[in-house]
């Protein structure tokens, strides 16, 4: 069967979920604000036009409903002026009508400046209201037991694309959409898969939890987690999923079915200081999530298995009589404390230590066994480590015996370079010079190239570079049209091919032949700002981040 859904007829995808949220997930006004003294001075009631105009989509705290929350951390990636734009003109394939013949410019850019303004006193989001906000799409007694479609589940892809917030599941054989559904607003993180490549777990930036069968290419339930979230990690299996929120401060543990566990405050060891969660991944052969903080120098290991030692959370006089006082281990954080905070990190093969950088450019290797700083990581810029891959390197200096070395290389945010670590020493083997920076690297082990982008760069974001593996040069470059971004490489399962992104509204994935690096075809897309194999992801593939 193969299945190939307008952007129309796949609003079925979400049903009664775009429709609005149960009544516990818009508690009230808490989130009404007075007007400023400038819109007051121009005689815009902006409170009233909000109530008239948004709250319904919106709710009126502004934390989302049909539509997404209108917070200023949620809105961190749309600028005012692209802000203005929707809410004149709308847009297309959404709900989203445009409001230019109802408002005037000075109303719709007072709105603007409202909406990204910060509510006051903070929102909140508890327990009851995760529970309030779960959606049961369809029966998992329901859902086929083999694929609806004839492609192989190991190498599909799938396609966020956030020009109209809708996600491509692509053939990566054929190299061709075979469904496409919407999605929440603005996924954030990249979609997680569990059991075996069958489920994928999708993370919005205003909270919401989705969950979607891969095989019968169905949305099963969602829940909201929180009102800002960074991103979704989830155990092999899909028993336990964790998500990391800036707002509130918590990291949320939800079973398989996006029933709500628990939520962890997060605050430092005393319980004085409260902290955002900056990233949470699984760490697969640790039975573990690893969460970092963005506000206190702690890491922390969650074990989702019930085989672990408990937590001593006080001075032990001995453990082996337990004289002291213990917490379970299963699903309670066991803290790594630090000198510096960690934003992002990256983990070495046995997951065993970890890599990390705050946005300061403070790199630090954590060993999680021993649970402290190990060595210092000699980084400049803003690392993006998250983003790192790893493989084997002979130095061409070391003679003909040399044995090959494991490096992880990543990109700079703020500095035109790859670093190329040795993992053993953790000392920088090279810093190549790109032409700007960068979000992404990405490879594959059967392929001798690492592709990089320079999206950060104003002037060059529209050039993808070819490293070569071994001599770590530029050995070509991928032009694509100026002004227009070409970004984030993905392969397919076995290496052959190698997918780029024309992040534009009207953009593309473009194929490549990963060995002659010739264009091979253009799919059309609505701003593919990531793509993510399933094969790649759940085998931990070196040239894919995980």
């Amino acid at each position: 069967m193969n299945l190939r859904v307008s952007t129309l007829a796949c609003l079925f995808a979400l049903g009664s979920g775009l429709a609005a949220l149960p009544a516990a997930a818009s508690p009230g006004k808490a989130g009404a604000q007075p007007a400023t003294a400038e819109t007051a001075a121009a005689g815009i009631d902006v409170p009233k036009l909000y109530e008239q105009h948004c709250a319904a989509c919106h709710a009126p705290n502004r934390l989302g409903a049909m539509g997404p929350a209108l917070l200023p951390d949620n809105l961190g990636r749309l600028r005012k002026t692209e802000a203005v734009k929707v809410i004149a003109e709308g847009r297309t394939a959404t709900q989203m009508a445009g409001f230019a013949a109802q408002l005037s410019p000075a109303e719709i850019a007072a709105i603007t400046d409202w909406i990204y303004t910060p509510v006051v006193p903070e929102p909140r989001w508890t327990d009851d209201d995760i529970r309030a906000s779960r959606i049961v799409h369809a029966d998992p007694a329901t859902l086929s037991d083999k694929p609806v479609f004839d492609a192989d589940p190991l190498n599909l892809f799938l396609v966020v694309e956030a020009g109209d917030h809708h996600v491509s599941v692509l053939d990566g054989d054929r190299l061709e959409p075979i469904h496409r559904f919407q999605s929440r607003f603005a996924l954030h993180g990249g979609p997680k898969f569990a059991a075996g490549g069958r489920y994928v777990f999708f993370g919005s930036r205003d909270g919401w939890i989705t969950k979607y069968d891969m095989w019968s290419v169905k949305v099963v339930a969602e829940v909201r987690a929180g009102i800002n979230t960074r991103n979704v990690a989830v155990s092999p299996d899909g028993t336990h999923v964790a998500v990391a929120n800036y707002l509130p401060h918590t990291l949320v543990l939800l079973d398989g079915d996006l029933n709500l566990i628990k939520a962890i405050e997060a605050k430092d060891r005393d319980g004085k200081i409260s902290s955002r969660v900056s990233a949470v991944y699984d760490a697969t052969p640790r039975q573990s999530f690893i969460a970092a903080l963005k506000d206190v120098a702690e890491v922390w290991e969650i074990s989702y298995t019930k085989a672990v030692e408990d937590i001593p959370i006080s001075y032990i006089h001995d453990y082996t009589q337990r004289e002291g006082t213990f917490i379970p281990g299963y699903l309670n954080p066991r803290r790594t404390i630090l000198q510096e905070v960690l934003d992002d990190f990256f983990f070495t093969q046995d997951y065993s230590e970890l890599m990390g950088a705050s946005r300061e450019g403070v790199g630090q290797v954590v060993n999680l066994d021993v649970r402290k700083k190990i060595a210092n990581l000699p980084l400049d810029g803003m690392p993006h480590l998250g983003s790192g891959i790893t493989w084997e390197w002979t130095d061409p200096a070391a003679g003909p015996d040399a044995k090959p070395r494991t490096v992880m290389a990543s990109t700079n945010l703020k500095a035109g370079e790859v670093t190329v670590i040795d993992m053993k020493t953790w000392e920088v083997i090279r810093r190549i010079p790109t032409r700007g920076p960068g979000f992404f690297l990405r490879s594959h082990g059967n392929s001798r190239y690492a592709f990089v982008d320079s999206m950060m760069s104003p002037e060059a974001k529209h050039i993808l570079q070819v490293i070569d593996k071994q001599t770590l040069e530029v050995v070509k470059e991928i032009t694509g049209e100026p002004g227009k971004t070409l970004a984030h490489i993905e392969f397919t399962r076995d290496g052959r091919y190698a997918l780029a992104s024309l992040w534009e509204d009207q953009g593309a994935v473009i194929v490549f032949d990963a060995q002659t690096l010739e264009e091979v075809k253009r799919l059309p897309m609505r701003k593919p700002v990531g793509k993510y194999n399933v094969w790649n992801k759940i085998s931990r593939e070196e040239g894919t981040s995980h």
